[in-house]
C-alpha cells in the first residue's frame, strides 16, 4: 500500500500514547466486557486509525490492507492443514504416530519429543503451517498421557516459532541477511546454534514449568462435531504413511528452499520453466495441497472409503477453524492500522539516535517496533534498515559479527507477541486459550526466547571480537 497522508502529524508520544489506549482498550473489552475477539480487534483498528489521523476516506483500504494481506498468508494454510490433521484424526493416523512416539521416547519425554519433530518439521516450514500440521499429533499425546495441553504444546510451537525466526530459509533472516550483507550460510550455522538452546531453555523447560502451573484442556477443534456417522472413516493406516503425509510437504517446501537458495548464488536459473515449476510445488500452499490430495487418497478413497464420506470428513474441518482464521485476519489489521499511522517508524528513528552499540540497539529497535505494531518480519527489516549504514561497508565488523547482528535483531523481532500480533491469536484459539490466559503463557514465552536469543547473538558477538 503506498504512504499515506495523514489527517494530522502527532509526536512520537502521541502516537506511542494512542498505541498503548488502543492495547488497554482492546484488552478491556475482550477480557472485561466478555466482547468477541473479532469485533473487539475492528473496533479498536477503526478507532486507533481515526486517531492516529488516518483520513476517513482511507480507513476501508487501510483495513482491507491488512486484514487481506493477513489472509492471503494464514487462510489458505490453516485451512489446508485443518484438512490434512481432520483426516489424520479421524482415520487414527495421529494415535498411530503418538504409540511410536511414545514407544521411542516413552511416556515421561513426550513433550520433548514433540519438541524435537517440530525443530525439524520448522527448518523448512512457516511457524503457522508446521504449527496446524502438528496439532492433531500434539492433542492425541495431550489426551493420551493427560495434564494441561501446554505441556505438550509449548515445547512444539516454541520450536516452530525459534526455528522460523532465527535460521535461514525464513524470510526474516533471509531479508535481514541481504540488507546487512551477513553471509546466508553462516547466519543457518549460527542460527541453529542460538535457535536450539533458546527453544530448550524457553520452549521445553519453560513449557514444562507452565504446563504444570496452568490446566489447559485440549480443545476440540480439530474434532468438533465428531460423532458415529464418521466411524466409517477409521482405518489406523500404516505409520509409514503417516510419516509420509507428515514428511511430504516438508520435503516440497524444502525443494523450494533448495532452489531459490542455488538461484541466489547463481548455480540455477530461477527464471527457466523447469526450475520455476519445481519451486512451485514446493510454496506452502501448494505443497499443503498437494499432500491434501495425496490424503484423501491414501487415508480415504485407497482404503475404499465412500467418496461422499470423504467429502464430508474434509468439509467438516473448515467450519471449527473459520473464526481461527477471522480472528487471525482482524489481529493482523489492527498490526496494520499501527504500521500505517507510522508509530511503528517514529519510534524506531528516535531510538537509533541513542547511541547504543549497533548490536544492543537493533535488538531494542527491533523489540520496541515489534511491541508498537505487532509484525515480527516488519520490525526485523525496520531494525536491519536503520543499521543498515552503521554496518554494511564498515571494516570494523568481522563476517561473524555481522551475524550476530543480524540474530540479535531477529531476537528483538520476536520479542513479546502480544494482542496486536496475528501469531498471537493463532495460538490462542487453536490452544483454546482465553486472551488473559495466552498472555501469561505464550507472550512470556515469546518474551524469555528474545531475551535468550539476544544474549546468546551478544555472547557470539563478545567472542567473536576476542579474535
Amino acid at each position: 500500500m503506498t504512504e499515506l497522508e495523514l489527517a494530522w502529524t502527532l509526536s512520537t508520544p502521541a502516537l506511542l500514547g494512542i498505541a498503548a489506549a488502543a492495547i488497554a482498550v482492546l484488552l478491556l473489552l475482550i477480557i472485561k466486557a466478555r466482547v468477541h475477539a473479532f469485533i473487539s480487534l475492528v473496533i479498536v483498528s477503526v478507532i486507533t486509525a481515526l486517531a492516529a489521523g488516518i483520513m476517513p476516506g482511507d480507513l476501508i483500504d487501510v483495513l482491507y490492507d491488512g486484514f487481506g494481506s493477513t489472509l492471503a498468508s494464514v487462510a489458505l494454510l490453516v485451512g489446508l492443514g485443518a484438512m490434512l490433521g481432520r483426516m489424520l484424526e479421524l482415520s487414527g493416523g495421529a494415535e498411530v504416530l503418538t504409540d511410536a512416539l511414545i514407544r521411542l521416547f516413552g511416556e515421561k519425554r513426550a513433550p520433548f519429543a514433540l519438541g524435537v519433530t517440530s525443530l525439524l518439521f520448522g527448518f523448512p516450514i512457516f511457524f503457522d503451517a508446521g504449527l496446524v500440521v502438528m496439532l492433531p499429533i500434539i492433542f492425541t499425546i495431550a489426551r493420551r498421557l493427560g495434564g494441561s495441553l501446554l505441556l505438550y504444546a509449548m515445547p512444539a510451537a516454541m520450536a516452530f516459532s525459534a526455528m522460523h525466526i532465527f535460521v535461514p530459509p525464513h524470510p526474516g533472516p533471509v531479508a535481514a541477511s541481504g540488507l546487512l550483507g551477513a553471509n546466508v550460510g553462516l547466519v543457518l550455522i549460527c542460527g541453529l546454534i542460538i535457535a536450539i538452546p533458546s527453544w530448550y531453555l524457553t520452549g521445553y523447560l519453560f513449557g514444562l514449568i507452565i504446563g504444570k502451573r496452568i490446566d489447559v484442556a485440549v480443545p476440540n477443534v480439530l474434532s468438533a462435531g465428531k460423532n458415529d456417522s464418521y466411524a466409517d472413516f477409521a482405518s489406523r493406516p500404516k505409520l509409514g504413511h503417516v510419516i509420509f503425509l507428515l514428511v511430504l510437504p516438508l520435503v516440497l517446501i524444502f525443494l523450494n528452499t533448495g532452489l531459490n537458495f542455488a538461484g541466489e548464488a547463481g548455480w540455477v536459473d530461477t527464471d527457466s520453466v523447469l526450475i520455476s515449476s519445481l519451486r512451485l510445488l514446493g510454496e506452502t500452499p501448494i505443497a499443503l495441497l498437494i499432500t491434501v490430495v495425496i490424503a484423501m487418497w491414501l487415508l480415504g478413497w485407497k482404503q475404499k472409503k465412500d467418496q461422499s464420506l470423504v467429502e464430508t470428513v474434509v468439509d467438516s474441518a473448515l467450519g471449527p477453524v473459520c473464526s481461527i482464521i477471522l480472528i487471525t485476519g482482524a489481529g493482523g489489521m489492527f498490526g496494520g492500522v499501527l504500521r500505517a499511522s507510522g508509530i511503528g517508524d517514529s519510534l524506531a528513528d528516535s531510538l537509533a539516535a541513542l547511541g547504543l552499540p549497533v548490536i544492543v540497539a537493533g535488538f531494542v529497535i527491533a523489540a520496541i517496533v515489534r511491541i508498537a505494531q505487532g509484525s515480527a518480519t516488519v520490525a526485523l527489516t525496520t531494525a536491519a534498515a536503520l543499521v543498515q549504514p552503521i554496518v554494511v561497508g564498515n571494516p570494523d565488523f568481522s563476517s561473524l559479527q555481522v551475524v550476530a547482528i543480524v540474530l540479535s535483531l531477529a531476537a528483538g523481532s520476536v520479542f513479546a507477541s502480544h494482542v496486536n500480533d496475528s501469531g498471537f491469536w493463532l495460538v490462542s484459539r487453536f490452544f483454546g486459550m482465553d486472551t488473559k490466559t495466552t498472555l501469561k503463557t505464550w507472550t512470556v514465552a515469546e518474551t524469555l526466547l528474545g531475551t535468550v536469543g539476544f544474549l546468546l547473538s551478544l555472547a557470539l558477538y563478545g567472542v567473536v571480537s576476542l579474535f
